[in-house]
């Protein structure tokens, strides 16, 4: 191997192509800090955290230095909250979002994630005080993200919960003028290792300590595919596989050394590809390189499954503990060639929502407007975790009802979340489906014994 060649090479990836490691998460448990009292548990939480994860952002940052390689954010996330408050007598989990909040700023993480629920077969009352106290825990706290999990392949869906979160996901925006909502995402057949805000939570199947991390690198494999402007669908896939296998093994190397100075066990690389609002960090402009004219167009699913594919080949060949969501992310707001195809009208939710059932989540990112019913928010939650159910795969819903916005208003939600045009949803009514409740009953194939 020319030694010489790959450390140019690499140099190219992340001066010219903007290839970084997006995320290193530390996941913590904190099964074994509940307690009936509310004060002692999150005094129990609150110093598992500063102690647990006290070197993460002074180690990250010495990787990143060592290595010449940026390392975007540093994040943590933690057991589902409505698990570890759920012996507490208090009907408001909101406190326990506020000690989240304090932890992850003093030990100076960008993020936290975890305060969430697990429900997709049904729901514990203290799943239901989690959900409902939602709007005031996101309003009163800075970098806490939520997810709840609504249903799964095995289990269902579960539609009660479904239309509550229609209405948790409006009072939120009217609780925080919309940007809360950033901050909060629904799944169906939700993973514990997930390293990604807004969703990642620290599964029960997990260790007590763990270092997850998340790549990206858009730009290196639209780079990899403009030297091959008449390549195959065959040939393309392997250029693809090629560009993903060495964003992987950059992925494993911080992986595996923050690991070993943090003294806590390696997780899992997200191979996921996530853009940002950049020039040049843009799933939507693979797809576009690919020969789609713009996303959204006819196509576009088809390039986006060739994508997804080999992106997930070329990552499981270069670690040995892939996990995650690892795919292609398409959130509308973060990716500036997928705002130009909402805005040209190339690209609607009805599209999006069948990207959703090819990429790694789901629909992500998409401003609607205000007055949305609630009821509308429901089914559009409900379809999207029906495409997850019957396919076995991990889909998600993150809209932001705009209040005071309507269809082609411009929203600019700022930083890595960047803006987008408020998309319009179908005018018509789900309510009377969604108010049925109950749960959508899980498919043949999900029986497996």
């Amino acid at each position: 191997m020319d030694t010489t060649h790959d450390i140019l090479e690499t140099i190219e990836m992340i001066e010219d192509n903007r290839l970084d490691i997006r995320t290193v998460t530390m996941g913590i448990s904190l099964l074994d800090c509940a307690d009936h009292d509310p004060k002692v548990a999150q005094r129990k939480i609150y110093d598992r955290i500063t102690h647990q994860a006290r070197d993460l952002v002074t180690t990250a940052q010495g990787i990143e230095t060592e290595l010449g390689i940026p390392i975007i954010n540093k994040r943590i996330t933690i057991t589902p909250m409505s698990i570890v408050a759920a012996g507490s007598e208090v009907d408001d989990y909101t406190g326990f979002a506020e000690t989240l909040d304090r932890a992850a700023k003093e030990v100076g993480v960008d993020f936290v994630g975890g305060f969430s629920a697990l429900m997709s077969k049904s729901s514990t009352a203290a799943d239901r005080r989690l959900l409902d106290s939602i709007p005031a825990a996101l309003a009163a706290t800075d970098v806490v993200c939520s997810s709840i999990n609504i249903g799964s392949t095995k289990a269902g869906i579960n539609m009660t919960a479904v239309a509550r979160t229609g209405e948790v996901i409006q009072e939120l925006a009217q609780a925080t003028d919309g940007i809360g909502c950033s901050k909060f995402v629904v799944f169906c057949n939700a993973v514990g290792d997930n390293p990604f805000m807004a969703g990642g939570f620290h599964g029960v199947e997990e260790g007590d300590c763990c270092i997850n991390v998340g790549v990206s690198g858009p730009g290196v494999v639209k780079r990899a595919l403009d030297k091959v402007p008449e390549a195959t669908w065959g040939e393309m896939s392997e250029t693809i596989k090629k560009a993903a296998f060495k964003i992987t093994r950059m992925g494993q190397l911080v992986g595996t050394m923050a690991a070993e100075r943090l003294n806590v066990d390696f997780g899992i690389v997200d191979l996921s590809l996530a853009p940002t609002p950049a020039v040049g960090d843009s799933v939507a402009e693979i797809i576009e390189t690919m020969g789609v004219g713009t996303v959204g167009g006819h196509g576009t699913t088809a390039a986006l499954a060739l994508l997804n594919d080999a992106v997930k080949k070329g990552g499981l060949m270069a670690c040995s503990h892939v996990g995650g969501l690892s795919g292609s992310f398409i959130p509308v707001s973060e990716d500036a060639a997928m705002i130009d195809a909402v805005r040209s009208g190339s690209l609607s939710l009805a599209k999006l929502e069948a990207m959703t059932a090819i990429c790694s989540v789901g629909l992500d990112m998409i401003a609607i407007p205000g007055d949305t019913p609630a009821s509308t928010i429901s089914g559009i939650i409900a379809d999207e975790a029906a495409i997850g159910m019957m396919n076995n795969k991990t889909t998600a819903v993150r809209v932001i009802p705009v209040p005071g916005a309507t269809v082609g208003d411009e929203i600019d939600f700022g930083g890595l979340m960047g803006g987008a045009p408020v998309m319009a949803v179908n005018p018509s009514s789900a309510e009377h489906l969604i108010s049925r409740g109950g749960r959508l009953p899980a498919p043949v194939h999900s029986f497996r014994s």
